[in-house]
């Protein structure tokens, strides 16, 4: 069952309304950013949970700022647009929301200033961003990640992800199920729209904002549960190359990827070749998260449907 509604010209639409032109700025330049957020449903409490809806827009406006857009909503408009259109869907299972900020002009000449900002948002039932959750095998992309002085990748540029694109492709075109990227400078920077995570002698590493990753908001989540639960030293640092063929462990994080294993780059078995006991705690332990099972951080969990109060801060 795909969505059936958008948000769209400042109200919600049914999708089929939902429509640009082939003139539309973003289509011919690539000048808009996005978001992905995941909503999960919760079957103990006939309840659907939406994880970190005030962050990821809060993001979400970053970027806005990033390419020179002035939307006329803030934080908790967005967040009361989105649970609105969630609940006109009318959603039983996980899903996946959509916010995207466009330059909404039909005319010829790339720029971001003096043009038409607009937004609009979906959602669709969702469930693996990547098959292999539990065992990716991955190799490092002969593309390099975009720097910051090119087209940073702290915000979620339409146009940026053809880089992304590049990196995906080449990897499942020669029997891979996703790509890791280096930085200009050799250093590792991430998935191809994932973080990345290694795990060496008892410390979680993972590469720091300045080599060119997006913040993800799933990332500080998981530093987060290393530290208070599963009591793991996380250090942010520079990762080589090499490093990932002698890890213990390396994986994913991410809206869309979750928490997957990666164990196998560049041919390479990663530890035993199976997913490790680091990766299976994290998920074991996020999925109870993101479903609102674990009381202390429910908080970050906003109901959809009204048998539950929202958390304060939202309309």
């Amino acid at each position: 069952m795909e969505g059936k509604y958008a948000f769209f010209g400042g109200r919600i639409v049914p999708v089929e309304e939902a429509k640009v032109s082939v003139r539309t700025h973003t289509m011919n330049y690539g000048t808009g950013c996005f978001e992905g957020i995941r909503a999960y449903w919760n079957e103990e409490e006939d309840q659907l949970l939406v994880f970190k809806l005030r962050e990821h827009y809060q993001r979400f406006l970053n970027s806005c700022r990033i390419l020179y857009f002035d939307l006329p909503y803030s934080v908790d408009d967005l967040c009361t647009i989105t649970l609105d259109l969630i609940r006109r869907e009318g959603f039983r299972g996980d899903s996946y929301i959509r916010p995207l900020a466009y330059k909404s002009d039909e005319l010829i000449g790339v720029r971001l200033h003096n043009l038409t900002d607009a937004v609009t948002i979906f959602a669709t039932p969702f469930g693996r961003y990547v098959e292999a959750e539990e065992g990716a095998r991955v190799h490092v992309s002969s593309w390099r990640r975009i720097d910051d002085n090119a087209i940073p990748a702290r915000a979620k540029i339409v146009g940026a992800y053809v880089n992304s694109a590049f990196a995906k492709t080449e990897a499942q075109l020669n029997g891979f199920d996703e790509a890791i990227v280096l930085n200009q400078d050799g250093h590792v920077s991430e998935g191809s729209a994932e973080n990345l995570f290694i795990v060496r002698d008892g410390v979680v590493v993972t590469p720091p904002a300045t080599d060119n990753i997006l913040e993800g908001l799933t990332r500080a989540v998981v530093m987060q549960l290393c530290r208070e639960v599963l009591g793991l030293p996380v250090v942010e640092r520079s990762i080589d190359r090499t490093e990932l063929y002698v890890a213990d462990e390396v994986f994913f994080t991410g809206t869309g990827v979750q928490i997957a294993a990666i164990i196998e780059i560049d041919r390479r078995k990663i530890g035993g070749g199976k997913m490790g006991p680091v990766v299976q705690d994290l998920r074991d332990l996020y999925f109870d998260v993101v479903r609102g099972r674990l009381p202390q951080y429910r908080h970050w969990c906003t109901p959809v449907y009204v048998n539950e109060p929202v958390p304060a801060g939202i309309a």
